[in-house]
């Protein structure tokens, strides 16, 4: 028998929030164990926001629909609609979505845990 050479993802992780938010992993460590890579689809809901952090990975961003607001070492960068963006590691930065609408958008966290 032939291993197949692609993983099919149809039932994603939903990471539970308390603030609204909607994370559905694709593949990282809750769904396929996968230290390297994490694959996310979100939602960020009107007037959301998160603490600052300096993650430990790179994270790209690419926003599906609605507006994101960044904060990345205290410059606001507000991206909207089929924009995107890699934020380094040990890069202090905060989310947010202070905007009337829904913010989607799809995260790639790269080299998690080294």
């Amino acid at each position: 028998m032939t291993k197949k050479k692609y993983i099919l993802q149809n039932t994603p992780f939903t990471v539970p929030t308390t603030d609204g938010k909607v994370i559905k992993e694709h593949f990282g460590v809750p769904t396929n164990n996968n230290k390297a890579l994490s694959l996310a689809h979100m939602t960020a809901p009107a007037g959301w926001s998160e603490p600052f952090q300096t993650p430990e990975f790179d994270e790209y961003t690419f926003i599906i629909k609605g507006k994101k607001q960044f904060t990345i070492e205290g410059e606001k960068i507000v991206l909207s609609a089929g924009q995107s963006i890699k934020i380094e590691r040990h890069t202090r930065v905060q989310y947010a979505n202070p905007f009337n609408e829904p913010c989607e958008y799809i995260a790639i966290c790269t080299q998690l845990f080294l």
